[in-house]
């Protein structure tokens, strides 16, 4: 369903542990909004909720939405250092666009209401 590089897992896992939530995971989520239509989301969780789904990949919690599932379905999520940016970045199969920022994107079935970048 969704997968996390090396890199973006060990990073995650570090601020997992420097805010300790050692035992905790990572959510990932998309809202409606940015300027494509959908942008993503991301926080740190110690628990999940009943109704989410949990994949552990490269040693760690992946938590979503049901919502949420369907438009992450085979994306990845990886970690980006370098000149321009530092930062998690996803890599989504289901986007027919995305805007320049990265953080927005539309699907084949549209969605989402559009909003400037920031």
């Amino acid at each position: 369903m969704l997968t996390i590089t090396e890199k973006a897992a060990a990073r995650a896992r570090e601020v997992l542990d420097e805010k300790g939530l050692a035992q905790g995971g990572l959510r990932v989520f998309v809202v409606g909004g940015g300027c494509a239509g959908y942008q993503y989301g991301m926080a740190l969780t110690q628990h999940a909720e009943q109704d989410d789904l949990v994949v552990e990949h490269q040693g760690l919690k992946l938590v979503v939405d049901p919502d949420s599932a369907p438009l992450l379905e085979g994306a990845e999520i990886d970690y980006v250092d370098d000149l321009m940016r530092s930062g998690f970045t996803i890599y989504n199969p289901n986007a027919t666009h995305s805007c320049s920022c990265g953080h927005s994107f539309q699907t084949a079935g549209g969605g989402g209401q559009a909003k400037a970048c920031h």
